[in-house]
């Protein structure tokens, strides 16, 4: 599907009949439906291939065209006698007035759906099945039959009452309204449970994921105790394509090795991140990484420079305050922690740069450090204060601090601004730069000679 948005403000009534005339400034074109999840996956980094059904028509060239740019693999089956299906959203001021749809529904022969999935299946981690009832998943059991066959766990996002289709499938994922629609009305917790899992054995299925909105997800999963996974939205603008997000983190996931558990995990991370934005969206590794490092999770803040540009360009879109500081950090004491604990509330995110064991060497001799690289990076990143973690093999962290260009850089010690590795270059760009006093007394290499005393 094409969705298609026209922004513009809205001043007056029209005379002609009872509704606003809307004066369109601007006009978005999106993939929607299937083309939404595999977009959903390429943002997430998956190599991906859709298959589906579009007119011969504008819309399909503009689809095909978006997709594209974004490196997904089309495999069209373009056809004369629909449309590509089209939804147009009227906005304005931040409200959807209208929407027109373009359609014409009508089942088409599977054959040639299966026949190209079944020659598509070479290398493929996992098939993500997303039934909009809209005809083109005529033979849907068919094509689960073939990725069974094959040995790629196969994902369905389901549709209508009847799940019986689905027979065989790895996963189905409907949200409570769907399977209530199917297995009945569910009171509490545990009916949900066993209702579930009834649902499984007649479906024999491996697994079902049910999404429940602001109660979060539940993963049901045979023979293993069931998963309740609270919602991780603080802020929800627009549920719009939010299924389509769960399941292609699911299937992206799940086709890099990673369990059921731990796909359902970061697809309900991926779904709070998309409601919080407008219109049908996606979400990107970064956005995860920091929604996981703010729980405590996802490498407890060891990162990789590339990953780190990434993040800090995140965070620093919402308007958060970038600190960084750096040093040997050799043998970690309280003067260091209160020190960390003063430059983090500077700002709302800190930045610790660390000397490689080579540079130490140079800094301070032939005996240190007395702890290698990796043990002190992960001492910092187990502080509180610390967000993320980076090495440098400079001398000096100056290249570092000129690619990240942070807010607000600190040095202990007594410095002046311009004495400061990368700080000519943080306060050109508008920074500040601060001084801050160590605590008197204590030093790593104090420590070393009343170890050696």
């Amino acid at each position: 599907m094409l969705d298609q948005y026209l922004f513009g403000a809205t001043g007056r009534i029209s005379p002609e009949a009872p509704v606003p005339v809307v004066h369109v400034e601007d006009t978005d074109d999106r993939p929607g439906g299937a083309a939404n999840v595999a977009v959903n996956l390429a943002a997430l980094g998956v190599s991906t291939r859709l298959i589906g059904v579009v007119g011969r028509d504008a819309a399909a060239d503009t689809l095909e065209s978006i997709l594209s740019n974004r490196g997904i693999r089309c495999d069209f089956n373009r056809l004369d006698d629909r449309p590509t299906i089209t939804k147009t959203r009227v906005q304005s001021r931040g409200q959807q007035l209208i929407r027109l749809d373009q359609e014409n529904v009508a089942e088409m022969p599977g054959k040639a759906m299966v026949e190209s999935l079944g020659t598509a299946l070479t290398g493929v981690g996992a098939v993500i099945l997303s039934d909009y009832g809209k005809g083109a998943l005529t033979d849907v059991t068919a094509m689960i039959d073939v990725c069974r066959n094959a040995g790629v766990p196969v994902l369905v996002d389901p549709k209508g009452r009847d799940f019986s289709k689905y027979r065989g499938a790895t996963l189905i994922t409907p949200n409570q309204a769907e399977f209530e629609a199917v297995a009945g009305e569910c009171d509490t917790d545990q009916e949900l449970v066993e209702r579930g899992r009834k649902l499984i054995a007649d479906l024999q299925i491996d697994a079902l994921l049910v999404t429940r909105s602001e109660k979060g997800m539940l993963l049901l999963e045979s023979g293993v105790e069931p998963l309740f996974l609270s919602t991780q939205a603080r802020e929800v603008f627009d549920v719009t394509g939010a299924g389509d997000t769960v399941i292609a983190t699911l299937g992206g996931a799940l086709a890099s090795q990673q369990s059921l558990a731990t796909a359902a995990a970061l697809a309900n991370i991926a779904a709070g991140l998309v409601v919080r934005k407008i219109g049908v969206a996606t979400v990107t590794p970064t956005e995860i990484r920091v929604a996981l490092h703010q729980r405590g999770q996802g490498g407890r803040g060891l990162v990789e420079l590339d990953d780190l540009l990434d993040m800090a360009n995140e965070v620093r879109g919402r308007g958060e305050r970038i600190v960084m500081t750096n040093g040997c950090f050799d043998i970690l004491h309280a003067g260091h922690v209160a020190y960390l604990e003063e430059a983090k509330s500077l700002g709302d995110r800190l930045i610790v740069a660390v000397n490689d064991d080579d540079s130490v060497r140079r800094l301070k001799g032939a005996t240190r450090p007395v702890n290698g690289l990796e043990d002190r990076m992960l001492v910092l990143s187990g502080l509180a204060a610390v967000d993320w973690v980076v090495p440098f093999a400079d001398d000096t962290p100056a290249a570092l601090i000129d690619s990240i260009l942070p807010d607000v850089l600190v040095k202990g010690g007594d410095y002046e601004p311009e004495q400061i590795a990368g700080g000519k270059a943080v306060l050109k760009n508008g920074g500040e730069v601060r001084v801050l006093a160590f605590r008197d007394g204590q030093s790593t290499t104090r420590i070393i000679e009343r170890l050696k005393d």
